[in-house]
């Protein structure tokens, strides 16, 4: 398998967050690692955490260009968009072959290759692009196009604020996460950036057909209940059970009391709909009867059944009565640094999309940090990190490279033609 990237320097130039180059080396024992330098720069950077918080994207007002190339056959370019004239702040992103194109989007404001060449179970490889066609749109689009043979569009997934296909728990199934942005955009006049996070949703093709799986990762939901429980002062609830729920602005209070009360009940929203959006209706609506005004009860009830309904759900399939269970043993995790007695690695290594470095803290002398941090990851199906943990002399991480880590994409490893999940090493100079 042959892939090839590139990225434009210029975005590099212009960007304040360190980024990376990457070469293969070759080390004893017959083992490689990538290593990465702050000298030069050929990797495009990416930032934000999770769900529901900003991320940096591969092309964003016509800044950044990546190119890969897909078992020689389609090559995937993302970038400004082309202009006769002045250089526009704008994005396109293409799929060429065979002295073919098709335009995946164009004079839009951010294209992002959230994935590339994996499987997620639509019986063919795919790429998946996410597209914001203006700055003040709320939420981004979903594109698969196929990258078998002719490339062509296979699903179109809309309303989402930031979408991740990864393989959760490394058991060979791949899904795509997202949030539910624009059918909470709005909801009680409340802006997407006055919320901690929209709904999350977890989608998995089946069969062909994209279902909701979201109740599977329960005790995702529940970390983000515990925490919202977790902020909510017993006295604040008190004060926020005994107005009307509706926080009306003509209603007689302080500016101070509304602002407070307003944080209150987006705290309570989360936490029902966590339950919600989870599969568990019952305890949603519990939870809302416990903290929400009495006599406001049933509107906002009304007010979420009917966001639900008109979110990204809408555009998924019901729930199939023969689901396979949720499997016990994970998949297979090659090396991608071994070689085998004829000098060749079992799987073609995975290849960078997008990675950050964080910088270090200012209050840290660059000449007292190490020459090199070495981490061994272990990256999924879709190329997505699930892990990161020192390697060689390396004893710790610091915590920013560590969470600078859980957003890291590549092109996934690849063995007798399949995407697989693959652990290697990544050497990172902390020095410019």
């Amino acid at each position: 398998m042959n892939w090839k990237t590139g990225a434009d320097n210029s975005y590099a130039r212009r960007s304040s967050t360190r980024m990376f180059s990457t070469q293969m080396l070759r080390l004893p024992l017959t083992r490689r690692r990538t290593a990465i330098s702050l000298g030069a720069v050929l990797i495009v950077v990416s930032i934000g955490r999770c769900l529901g918080q900003n991320h940096e994207v591969l092309c964003n007002n016509g800044e950044g260009r990546f190119q890969a190339e897909f078992q020689a056959l389609v090559t995937v370019t993302v970038g400004a968009t082309k202009s006769r004239g002045l250089s526009t702040r704008t994005c396109e992103a293409t799929l060429a072959w065979n002295k073919q194109a098709v335009t995946v989007s164009t004079n839009v404001a951010q294209v992002d290759l959230d994935a590339f060449g994996i499987d997620l179970g639509l019986g063919v490889p795919v790429a998946a692009f996410q597209i914001k066609n203006s700055a003040n749109q709320c939420c981004t689009e979903y594109k698969l196009y196929s990258l078998d043979k002719s490339p062509r569009l296979l699903r179109t997934i809309t309303g989402g604020g930031f979408f991740s296909a990864g393989d959760t728990d490394l058991d060979g199934r791949v899904e795509i996460w997202t949030t539910d942005a624009a059918a909470v955009n709005g909801l009680e006049r409340l802006d997407l950036a006055e919320l901690d996070s929209a709904p999350t949703l977890v989608l998995r093709f089946e069969e062909r057909e994209l279902y909701d799986v979201s109740s599977e990762f329960q005790t995702y939901f529940d970390r983000h209940i515990a925490l919202r429980r977790k902020q909510l002062k017993p006295e604040d609830l008190r004060d926020f059970k005994s107005s009307d729920g509706i926080l009306s602005v003509n209603a007689p209070a302080a500016a101070e009391r509304t602002h407070r009360l307003r944080q209150v009940k987006i705290k309570i929203l989360e936490i029902v709909w966590n339950y919600l959006y989870s599969g568990r209706e019952t305890q949603a609506w519990s939870a809302l009867a416990e903290m929400w005004p009495d006599g406001d009860v049933a509107r906002i009830r009304a007010a979420l059944v009917d966001a639900r309904a008109r979110g990204i759900l809408a555009q998924v399939a019901t729930a199939p009565s023969g689901r396979p269970a949720k499997k016990g043993k994970g998949v297979r995790i090659f090396d991608a640094e071994i070689q085998s007695s004829g000098g060749k690695t079992e799987v073609t290594p995975p290849v960078p999309i997008l990675l950050r470095r964080p910088p270090p803290p200012e209050s840290s002398n660059e000449a007292s940090l190490p020459s090199e941090v070495l981490l061994e990851l272990t990256i999924d199906s879709a190329g997505k990190v699930r892990s990161a943990e020192p390697a060689g002399n390396s004893k710790s991480l610091d915590a920013a490279l560590l969470q600078a880590t859980t957003v890291w994409k590549f092109i996934p490893a690849r063995s007798a033609d399949r995407p697989v999940a693959s652990r290697m090493r990544l050497a990172i100079s902390l020095r410019r």
